[in-house]
């Protein structure tokens, strides 16, 4: 074998990526490509906080390969026809990539086989690359997928892992292969003001930082509203600038009850790429139907503004969207919270809140944004379909003091203590000094609508 072509998709990394390593052990040279598939474009999930931190990560993959020897390959286009052309201006035999789980990811992987093997060349596609276990790689006796995570997590938890793979240190790339100009993060307008910095650079940075003084305080500390314990590395997992399988490898090496709950975690992002493997529909329609006649655009729509823009008159909830639109990132119990008032407290369609959460999240990617809302709306693989979240009692259990609210809702800045989650039982006089609207709904009604709707199953 002379020449092969690495094709990077949501694996942008050197450290631990099993195509580049396979291709790098077979071949004499190496083309690293990635191509900006236009189909994702067309399908509404290029948006701004998202392609921000892919121009960070692609420029950052560029400098590490560059510091090789070698450099990244940049096209944009039609994905199948793009690595094409590039497969036949190096006259390369193979091309490596990452096996991934959404629909379009299968569609264009099948396109891409057909494609080159009419051509004589070969397509290599590596697992365990975007998630730690295969989707597929476990299953129950009687079905093709699991549906309840616990039994899934007895099994995730002995699956064997391969080992974790050193970056290259040397990268051959063909001179004669030309590239388009790289996306740069100040090229785009209408990003989240405290968006994250992308790239697989920072995100080591961050691993090595929290693994050091993060991850003990993990199992107590990750609900803190306030604390921010969370390890944020799941924009560095969605564009891959991370190895999930490093991190399995990493927390079980740390060892303690953080790293337990840690690595639950990350079996909970397997569980849901395996569903939506298994399923590829659930990106748009309920796992399990409630019959549910939600409530939608035309008949909610000041109300799902108001959820929008952090102004539903529950402190918890606007503080947790309004941390969505500045960073383009929200605290996993600010995400259970606020998914549970919309799709329950205000009978508001899932989808609608789901894909709100795409256009803004950095992290955002069908698997566990669409899942995690259907779980929380009851239509997913919950056990407790109707449980419907209180925003009160969710802030005074995990947000005692207000610290959380004050930081983003800066209008009830002035009010002292657990007070501040439940600013329409002051007195009149007092409320009005504060420019807070008052609730949407009461929690009480939006129960008992919610009740009656269900009852209806």
């Amino acid at each position: 074998m002379n020449v092969s072509v690495v094709l990077f998709t949501s694996d942008l990394r050197l450290h631990d990526h099993p195509p580049l390593c396979a291709a790098l052990d077979g071949s004499r040279a190496v083309v690293p490509l990635f191509v900006r598939d236009r189909a994702v474009d067309r399908a509404g999930f290029a948006v701004p906080n998202r392609l921000a931190f892919l121009a960070d990560s692609l420029r950052d993959l560029d400098a590490g390969l560059r510091e090789r020897g070698g450099r990244l390959v940049y096209r944009s286009g039609d994905l199948v026809e793009e690595v094409c052309k590039v497969v036949g201006e190096a006259d390369a035999d193979e091309v490596h990539m990452a096996g991934d789980v959404s629909a379009h990811a299968h569609r264009r992987e099948e396109r891409l086989r057909a494609a080159l093997e009419s051509d004589g060349r070969r397509l290599h596609v590596h697992d365990e690359v975007v998630t730690t276990v295969a989707p597929g790689g476990i299953t129950p006796a009687s079905s093709d997928h699991f549906a309840v995570f616990t039994p899934y997590f007895r099994r995730w938890e002995h699956h064997r892992r391969r080992r974790v793979l050193d970056a290259p240190r040397t990268v051959r790339v063909p001179e004669h292969i030309g590239s388009e100009r790289l996306l740069a993060r100040g090229e785009l307008s209408g990003l989240s003001e405290g968006l994250a910095t992308g790239g697989e650079r920072e995100g080591r940075k961050r691993l090595a930082a929290w693994f050091r003084s993060g991850i003990g305080a993990y199992e107590e500390g990750h609900d803190d509203l306030a604390g921010d314990r969370t390890s944020r590395f799941s924009p560095h997992l969605h564009f891959g600038t991370l190895s999930p399988v490093e991190l399995v490898h990493r927390a079980r090496g740390a060892g303690g009850p953080g790293a337990d709950a840690f690595v639950r975690q990350l079996a909970w992002r397997d569980f849901n790429y395996q569903v939506l493997a298994a399923r590829p529909a659930v990106s748009t329609e309920d796992y399990r139907t409630r019959n549910d006649r939600w409530r939608s655009e035309r008949t909610a729509g000041r109300e799902i503004e108001d959820w929008k823009a952090g102004r539903t008159g529950y402190p918890l909830v606007d503080a947790a969207m309004r941390q969505l639109l500045h960073e383009g990132w929200m605290h996993n119990r600010g995400r259970l919270l606020t998914a549970s008032f919309l799709a329950k407290t205000l009978y508001v369609d899932w989808r609608v809140g789901a894909r709100h959460f795409l256009d803004l999240l950095v992290d955002g990617d069908v698997a566990n944004n669409q899942l995690n809302w259907q779980w929380v709306a009851g239509t997913g693989t919950v056990s407790r379909p109707n449980r419907v979240l209180n925003p009160v009692l969710q802030a005074k259990r995990y947000d005692p003091q207000g610290t959380y609210v004050r930081r983003w809702v800066p209008e009830l800045r002035g009010l002292e203590g657990p007070s501040v989650h439940e600013p329409w039982k002051l007195p009149e006089a007092e409320r009005a000094t504060y420019d807070y609207p008052r609730p949407v709904v009461d929690l009480a009604e939006g129960l008992a609508r919610f009740a009656r709707a269900r009852s209806r199953e």
